[in-house]
């Protein structure tokens, strides 16, 4: 078939990022867009809408996990059977997952507007930053299964040798999601619910161009009459589950990290955590970026039981990495200041905190790249036991020892220091296992 060429080709660097540099173009341009987000609610609205954005974060990383684990998982189980030659079977599987998550889309959406008001009242807020939470999440739920069916078409595109069309739906989305937080903001006063409803409206662009790309019949993957073969659901759900625990538990981590700042800082201490957050997700995002190009490539070989382009995709992609991460550190370190200044200006006590923070946070951009790569590659393997151990050891365990040991030693830069700690932890997990598994794959 002529649109699995690119399956077909030699494994060099140019091949690959063919396959990458879409895909990271588009993870980073999602990062800088939800960046601008805290930068039109931190300067139109204050530091404290701000700190509401970052509160509510943990409950919606909570609504999407559920897909985020069907979107990964999924789509390694069909490109698995896609390089399998069990094209008919795949495309019906893939109908099925997509109708599970506008399901899940549904129910999480309720859930979400039965316990927001009691979740945010026990965090002891002032009233304005507790109205600015309930204002947001309430407007960002309406969108709950828009932006489920964007988490699984952006992935699903890149699978179908369309990621310079999830790249396009991104910027498009990014574009206009920016221009509506102005217009919704600034013009029509909106406040905070105002950014929501932007923000749902973007990702909703790429959730409208999957359902028409994916009812064509031209594409690699579209739609046909599901067959809801269970065992297909369950091993998503087993693939992706390294995923699903990643986006729980950075919900669980993000709230940690909130409610110590509460403690030992106060709400301006959760505004500076929201500004490091926006400069690790957008350096981090160049390694997720990768990870999901490479993906397809990993499960696809895996499925033929081609060990030699297995084995070169991998060691090419550790060099990759490598130079991307150093390149993260120098540039976090350098534009540290720059960075922070846009959100909170000089004389303001949440710009000291933050620029302290950023400087600390990002030794762990030397670690973070690789640990990304190793719970996607086995992802992409079929073993979503591994990557859910590798995910869930780095974003919780090691993340919980070091957030609670650090900060009683070393005060607030304990708090700062507990990501570097972690994902230090978790590159020697990652290590250990990478060695482990070598023969079984054959990477």
């Amino acid at each position: 078939m002529e649109n699995q060429n690119v399956y077909l080709k030699p494994v060099t660097l140019k091949n690959i990022l063919k396959f990458a540099v879409p895909t990271i173009a588009m993870t980073v341009f999602m990062s800088f867009y939800t960046m601008v987000d805290g930068l039109f609610v931190s300067n139109l609205i204050g530091t404290g809408a701000l700190s509401a954005i970052n509160l509510t974060a943990p409950l919606i990383q909570l609504v999407t996990a559920i897909s985020t684990m069907l979107a990964t998982g999924g789509s390694a189980v069909i490109m698995k059977k896609m390089g399998e030659q069990k094209t008919e079977e795949a495309k019906e599987d893939f109908t099925f997952l997509i109708l599970v998550n506008v399901l899940v889309g549904f129910i999480m959406c309720g859930l979400g507007y039965l316990l927001m008001n009691r979740i945010f009242a026990g965090m002891n807020l002032s009233a304005d930053v507790e109205g600015y939470c309930v204002e947001y999440l309430s407007r960002y739920l309406l969108f709950t299964v828009p932006i489920l069916l964007m988490n699984n078409f952006t992935l699903y595109m890149i699978a179908s040798e369309k990621a310079t069309l999830s790249l396009v739906c991104s910027v498009s989305g990014g574009v206009l999601n920016m221009v509506l937080d102005f217009v919704f903001i600034a013009g029509l006063d909106m406040g905070i619910g105002g950014a929501a409803v932007a923000t749902g409206l973007g990702y909703s662009v790429t959730a409208v161009v999957g359902l028409v790309v994916f009812s064509r019949k031209k594409s690699l993957l579209h739609f046909k009459k599901p067959v809801m073969r269970f065992r297909v659901l369950a091993g998503a759900a087993t693939n992706g589950c390294s995923e699903m625990a990643t986006a729980l538990v950075t919900g669980i981590i993000t709230m940690m990290f909130n409610w110590t700042m509460l403690r030992y800082v106060g709400e301006d201490g959760v505004a500076a955590v929201t500004i490091i957050m926006y400069v690790l997700m957008f350096a981090s995002s160049l390694y997720t970026g990768y990870s999901y190009g490479v993906a397809p490539m990993l499960s696809y070989y895996y499925g033929e039981q081609n060990h030699e382009k297995l084995k070169k995709l991998v060691a090419v992609s550790l060099k990759v990495i490598a130079v991307i991460s150093v390149m993260t550190v120098v540039m976090s370190f350098a534009l540290t200041k720059p960075l922070v200044s846009v959100f909170a200006r000089p004389d303001n006590p949440v710009y000291g905190l933050a620029v302290t923070g950023n400087r600390i946070c990002t030794i762990a951009l030397f670690f973070i790249g690789f640990n990304i790569f190793a719970s996607g590659m086995f992802t992409a393997l079929s073993n979503g036991v591994v990557s859910a151990v590798l995910a869930f050891s780095r974003s919780f365990v090691f993340m919980l020892v070091t957030m609670l040991v650090l900060p009683l030693i070393l005060g607030v830069n304990g708090i700062w220091l507990a990501t570097p700690a972690a994902e230090l932890m978790a590159l020697l997990l990652s290590a250990g296992m990478f060695l482990k598994y070598r023969k079984r794959y054959g990477y």
